[in-house]
């Protein structure tokens, strides 16, 4: 039977990136396909790992990342080098990769850009 808290995680993720799909207008039919074939590998693996319920929302965003990696390239393009003469587009990174709390990170610079879910916020 599955326990309300991993259902509970699994939706919390799926809305999260799915806000920050729409943030970058990202949010497609082919997205979220691809994030609802995600929830669903994810519902699969927190129900075998129920403690690793609270990893959910993290591991959904970088899912999505890997996925839209292959069909429209890095996502989310990172904003605080955006411009930087010298540096090449990149897509932020999710810290901690099997942690709770999870944000947007630069990887260059290390700063946290957004909560996974409030990209929105770091746009304006």
């Amino acid at each position: 039977m599955e326990q309300p808290a991993t259902e509970e995680a699994i939706h919390r993720g799926r809305a999260a990136v799915l806000a920050d799909l729409t943030a970058d207008g990202a949010a497609g039919p082919e997205e979220v396909s691809l994030l609802e074939q995600a929830v669903s590998h994810r519902r699969w693996w927190s129900e075998q790992w129920p403690a690793g319920a609270v990893f959910v929302p993290g591991l959904l965003a970088q899912d999505i990342q890997d996925a839209l990696l292959e069909t429209r390239g890095r996502w989310p393009l990172c904003p605080v080098c955006a411009g930087v003469e010298d540096r090449e587009p990149h897509a932020l990174d999710v810290e901690p990769e099997l942690g709770e709390d999870p944000h947007w990170v630069c990887p260059v610079t290390g700063v946290a850009v957004a909560p996974v879910g409030r990209l929105a916020e770091a746009r304006r």
